[in-house]
């Protein structure tokens, strides 16, 4: 299998779904999430990302229009104590709940698989920074070529972070009738020291007509202050 690559999946790809990224900044000043929708139906694209203290909501742009919330309304970004959570769907909370509890992003996850969304059952990604152990982790639950009798649970742990270099993880590899999940490891992709430019990069890299909403989260290792920065087409 070919490894799929930065310039594959986000430049020349048209719909690459949803994407985590995590990673820290060239200057290690601040740890970094960003996080991404991407949307075919008028129902995925009825979106928008809101703040809501230092956690992250969707919601949708126009109400009237808002078809089905299940798996497009939930909080892709939390935080508790030193964690920093962010996912694609409601496992966000699930992730949250164990951790207070004093369980593992594992553990957590164990209990979720892939999204109920034939055909193509999209997969469950999800990410957590460590600030304690300055260390990161990404996950994919997901079927084995979208057959729903066949699962897989990867787990990606980073025990420490390459400055300027972010891992990224997304729910497909391609456009089509059924989307090919992401496959093979986390790929690399550059960061940057200003939160503004690394918003605008990566809105750009989006494939213009199916991109929905970004946020960009930089948490200061010195200072633990977090700070975020959305961009929604929707405006």
């Amino acid at each position: 299998m070919k490894n799929i690559t930065f310039e594959d999946n986000l430049i020349k790809s048209k719909y690459p779904g949803r994407g985590i990224v995590i990673g820290k900044t060239p200057d290690d000043k601040n740890f970094v999430q960003i996080y991404w929708i991407m949307g075919r139906s008028q129902n995925s694209k009825n979106r928008i990302f809101e703040s809501d203290g230092t956690f992250v909501r969707t919601k949708a742009f126009d109400e009237s229009k808002l078809e089905d919330p299940s798996l497009i309304i939930y909080y892709p970004i939390k935080d508790y104590k030193e964690y920093h959570i962010v996912t694609n769907g409601d496992q966000t909370d699930t992730i949250y709940n164990y951790l207070e509890k004093g369980k593992s992003f594992e553990k957590a996850l164990e209990t979720r698989c892939y999204e109920p969304d034939p055909p193509n059952f999209t997969p469950r990604i999800s990410g957590l920074i460590d600030m304690e152990k300055k260390e990161y982790k990404l996950s994919i639950l997901k079927t084995v070529d979208n057959n729903k009798k066949y699962e897989a649970k990867m787990f990606y742990n980073y025990s420490n972070f390459i400055l300027g270099i972010g891992h990224c993880i997304t729910t497909y590899i391609g456009d089509g009738e059924i989307l090919p999940s992401f496959m093979g490891e986390p790929y690399k992709v550059e960061l940057f020291d200003n939160i503004e430019k690394t918003a605008d990069i990566f809105w750009n890299y989006l494939n213009k007509d199916n991109r929905v909403s970004l946020m960009v989260k930089f948490i200061s290792e010195q200072s633990q202050k977090q700070k975020i920065v959305i961009k929604n087409k929707n405006k």
